[in-house]
């Protein structure tokens, strides 16, 4: 059994850090507002400014990685620890349209929900995201980079757009995040078998 908390519970939990504490690293939570795949504000009344600590610690490494490789860039967090109670609205959300394959069942959960997830994307010295052939949640297969070859040849992505993921990318993997193959944007910060036995859930 899962040992869970409420996120109502997560301010001044000893595991979990808030993302204004991050050094190197910035945040704007696209499901705080309407700038997402529903169009609407998914987090209200919700605080989901966290991570936790092992994950916290992870994306500062990250970023420390970045700096180095790339100083003129940033990371930019666009999704952090995402509750159950959201999970299951979001797969309300995408159930109808037949794309829930984007989403972890929440009955199963999602290692966002553990606060070890994080959605990212690279600023440069303007704060300006960097063009990664798609933006965020963009629930199509450009958005692959299992596909991203074919969709070079195919011109649905350019030489860019490969480079600027692949220098998020090796930041990330740097630290021990784990990219996956339908969303260049979001990394896990672990094995997710052993996040779901040993890490709390937040609902």
């Amino acid at each position: 059994m899962h040992r869970t908390l409420s996120i109502e519970a997560v301010p001044g939990h000893a595991d979990f850090r808030a993302l204004s504490s991050l050094r190197g690293v910035r945040s704007e939570l696209r499901y705080a507002g309407p700038d997402n795949f529903v169009g609407a504000d998914m987090y209200s009344p919700f605080d989901c400014a966290w991570l936790h600590r092992d994950a916290a610690a992870s994306l500062e490494r990250a970023a420390e990685a970045l700096a180095v490789a790339e100083p003129a860039l940033s990371l930019l967090i666009l999704d952090a620890l995402r509750p159950q109670r959201v999970q299951e609205r979001m797969w309300k959300a995408l159930e109808p349209r037949g794309l829930t394959g984007y989403l972890a069942n929440p009955e199963r959960g999602s290692i966002h929900s553990f606060g070890m997830a994080v959605d990212v994307t690279l600023v440069d010295a303007n704060g300006r995201e960097l063009d990664m052939g798609t933006g965020f949640d963009d629930l199509t297969e450009r958005s692959h980079p299992a596909l991203e070859r074919q969709m070079l040849e195919r011109g649905e992505l350019r030489e860019e757009h490969l480079r600027n993921r692949r220098v998020l990318r090796d930041a990330m993997a740097a630290a021990g995040w784990r990219g996956i193959n339908s969303e260049w944007w979001h990394f896990d910060g672990g094995d997710r078998e052993k996040i779901r036995a040993e890490y709390l859930r937040v609902l």
